[in-house]
This record gives C-alpha cells, structure tokens and sequence, in this order.
C-alpha cells in the first residue's frame, strides 16, 4: 500500500484542469448578476447570457466534480483500506467551505456538493460500475423530469462524472476525437430540437424540462468543443491559461465572491440592470485569477484552499511546495482530485 497523502501535481491530467478552468470562466458571469439580484427571473437576462452561459457551465461543473470523486476515490484505495473515511472527511471541509460562502454568496454550490456527495456519492460508490452508469442516467432524466431547476440535475451529473471516472473516460479525454465529434452534433441537435420546442405553447413544468435539457445539450457541446479545441495550434495557449485557473478551481471559486460581493456593492450593482457593467467586473476577475493562478502555481504545488482541503482531508499538514515545476516541464497541469 503506498504511504497515506494525496497524489502529486505529476499525476494530473491536464485536459480536466482546463476543462474546469473553462466552467469557471462561464460562471462568474451568471453568479455576479445572480448574487447582486439583478434580475427576478432568468428571463430577464440578456439574451447572450441567456442563451451561451445561463444554466450551460454548471453542468460542466457538476460532472467534474463527480469525476473528481471517482479519481481520488482510487487513489485513496490504494493508500489505506479505508478509503471512504478520507471521503467523508474531504466532503465534511468542503461543507464547512460552503457554509461560509454562504453567508457571503447565498445559492453557492459547495454546500449543495457536499451534502449530495455524501448522501448520493458515497452510498454510489459501492456499486459496480455496470450498475452505477445505470443509476447516473436514471438520475439525471429524473432530475430533467423533475423540473426543480438545475440544482436537480446534481445527483445524476455527479454519478455520471462518477461513472465516467470508474470507466476511466478522463485518461482518453484527448485521443478519441471521434466520439467527441458525435457528440457535440448529438448535443446540437438535442439543442435545436429543444430550442424549437421552447416556442410552443407548452405547459410550464414542460418548458422547464425542455430548458434543463438544452442546458444540458449546450454543456456537453461545450465539452466536446473545448476538448477539441485542445487538440489544435489553440489548445497550448487555452490550457497555459486555464489549466493553472482550473487548478485551484476552489481557490478560485472562492474568492470570486470575496471580490465581487463588495466591488459590486460599491459600484451599486445590487437591484441594477447595468448588465455591461457586471459583465466587465466579471472579466476583470477572471483576468486577475488567470494571472495570479499561473505565479502561484510557479512556486507552489497547490492552491491555498486546495491545500487547507487536503490538511483537512488526510487529518495532517502537507507540504505545499514541491512537484510543481517538474509537472510544468512535463506538461502535466492537472490533478487527481
């Protein structure tokens, strides 16, 4: 059994870290304006936000997330025989996180995380994977059917991103350009289908079963994109940038709201319709993040939170240095999380 502690930034995989980084880079454009109440329904939105970044990157999100359980699920397996003690500890620190964004940024999802991973994960996790991929598409349609609203897709999402780990999907992320052709033409028919369906005359609860599944569609169009994306001249230059953001992705996430709660407020934003205005805070943000992501990561081996959530996680301080600069020269910027 290897000695108990979390893999090293060596062992990363670089697509996953940009492909978060990416969702990071669609949320805050729809978290500011939400947070800052200035709009009463999604409807209100601008028609751009409404229809490239509402209810598109948290999906992205939530099946990473899932994705990421399955990876450090694994490795935790084989560090100790009681690999779901370091779960159950990671998931609790991420609650208590939440928790605390929530004073500051109500409707954040870190909570909603923790507590789905720890009722839906981690009871999951002791299916086999046949049965798990089964119970993830369950999910995920009774989360559509349900017509709750995004967070009701965060069950299915996170045991699809679990059941893709356990089939080890993100170690080909990259070499399978076909299947990912498919699939976005799959999800832009599922789109077309569903943005002609949203002009009908539907009952309510069906136009919101129809609108969770264009966000959906629209996510896994994205995927498919960014991933191919990555493949050409362009993806050097998309993960130099977002790769080291998608990194510290709870670092990130985080502070977000620690910065934009209180610019906002000054530049009176709450119960404004000034959307340009919260669509440049948002690209201010993000350019600082992208910044300060890459000179942190050139002289540490995890983000500040990213390091505190492992302290809690294995119950003892870890080294912060170290590993960081030999993944760079190996082109290895991601993590197993």
């Amino acid at each position: 059994m290897l000695p108990l502690g979390p893999d090293r930034p060596l062992r990363r995989i670089a697509a996953l870290d940009a492909l978060r980084g990416f969702a990071l880079c669609g949320i805050i454009f729809i978290n500011i304006p939400q947070t800052m109440e200035m709009f009463a329904y999604a409807g209100e939105l601008p028609t751009p936000l409404l229809l490239l970044f509402y209810g598109r990157f948290y999906p992205i999100f939530y099946l990473l997330f899932g994705v990421g359980f399955g990876i450090f699920l694994a490795s935790a397996a084989r560090r100790t025989s009681r690999p779901r003690v370091l779960l159950v500890r990671r998931l609790v620190a991420l609650g208590v996180l939440g928790g605390v964004l929530h004073l500051l940024q109500p409707g954040e999802v870190l909570l909603p995380f923790a507590v789905t991973g720890l009722l839906v994960l981690l009871p999951l996790s002791r299916l086999p994977r046949r049965a798990l991929l089964a119970v993830a598409v369950t999910l995920t349609a009774a989360g559509i059917l349900a017509g709750v609203g995004g967070l009701g897709m965060l069950p299915g999402l996170f045991a699809l991103g679990f059941a893709a780990a356990e089939w080890r999907v993100h170690e080909s992320l990259g070499d399978r350009p076909g299947r990912l052709v498919v699939m976005g033409v799959a999800a832009v028919a599922v789109w077309g289908l569903g943005v002609w369906l949203v002009t009908l005359p539907l009952p309510e609860l069906a136009q919101i079963r129809v609108g969770l599944t264009v966000s959906l569609a629209t996510a896994c169009c994205y995927i498919a994109v960014f991933l191919l994306l990555l493949r050409t001249p362009v993806g050097a230059v998309l993960s130099w940038v977002l790769a080291p953001m998608g990194r510290m992705a709870l670092t990130n996430y985080f502070s977000a709201a620690l910065i934009f709660v209180p610019v906002g407020t000054t530049m009176g934003l709450p119960g404004s319709e000034r959307w340009s205005a919260s669509a440049l805070l948002g690209v201010g943000i993000l350019l600082v993040q992208a910044v300060v992501s890459n000179l942190w990561l050139r002289r540490f081996g995890y983000g500040p939170l990213e390091w505190a959530w492992r302290c809690a996680t294995y119950w003892r301080r870890l080294p912060i240095r170290g590993g960081a600069s030999r993944a760079r020269a190996t082109g290895q910027v991601g993590e197993a999380e």
